[in-house]
């Protein structure tokens, strides 16, 4: 397993598969490396429901007590703008995750649709907006893998299976290392130096 930093990575696999847990690790290591770093986790999911809202403090909590001194900025959607403001040679930067991200796009809940009608926030065009802002310093992005199950039944969902794909794709097109996450392993998929 690499528990050096890349200048970009990106960190795929399934649910509770350790995707989060590894970016966290690599935070925690970054900042012990100098005390001039800093880590800023960008968190896009949202709570829109008792699930999620749990699921989110559970999350905190776990980071709290693995990674101190990491901030957190939350940000459904303004991702490329976000990443653009607090990326610098000695902030990491950690985006969990991009799936939600691309949700709450794709596939808005309430609180979203009137959080993008508040802001009058055009979507982005296409991944290649949020490729194109990846960072000046370094930056860990964390995804889902979905397209390994059977084909959905429904169009919207095929839709955004397609759109994860491709996002994943460009992504992992232009960073340096990309994992593959199983059971809490690490798969190093590609490494640059």
């Amino acid at each position: 397993m690499h528990n050096t930093i890349a200048r970009s990575e990106l960190i795929l696999g399934g649910q509770r598969s350790g995707k989060s847990r590894r970016a966290e690790m690599l935070a925690r290591d970054w900042l012990a490396q100098s005390p001039s770093h800093e880590a800023v986790l960008i968190a896009t999911g949202q709570p829109w429901d008792d699930e999620m809202r749990a699921r989110i403090a559970r999350h905190q909590a776990d980071r709290a007590e693995r990674v101190h001194g990491m901030r957190t900025l939350e940000e459904p959607l303004a991702l490329p703008e976000a990443l653009g403001r607090c990326s610098n040679p000695h902030t990491l930067v950690v985006v969990d995750c991009l799936t939600l991200w691309l949700t709450n796009w794709l596939m808005p809940a309430e609180q979203v649709v009137s959080l993008k009608n508040e802001q009058n926030m055009p979507p982005p065009q296409s991944p290649v907006d949020f490729i194109a802002t990846l960072a000046t310093g370094p930056v860990i992005l964390v995804g889902n893998e979905i397209g390994l199950g059977v084909i959905p039944m429904g169009r919207e969902t095929r839709d955004f299976v397609d759109a994860l794909g491709r996002l994943n794709q460009g992504v992992a097109a232009r960073c340096a290392r990309v994992t593959l996450m199983v059971a809490g392993l690490p798969l190093t998929l590609k490494e640059q130096p």
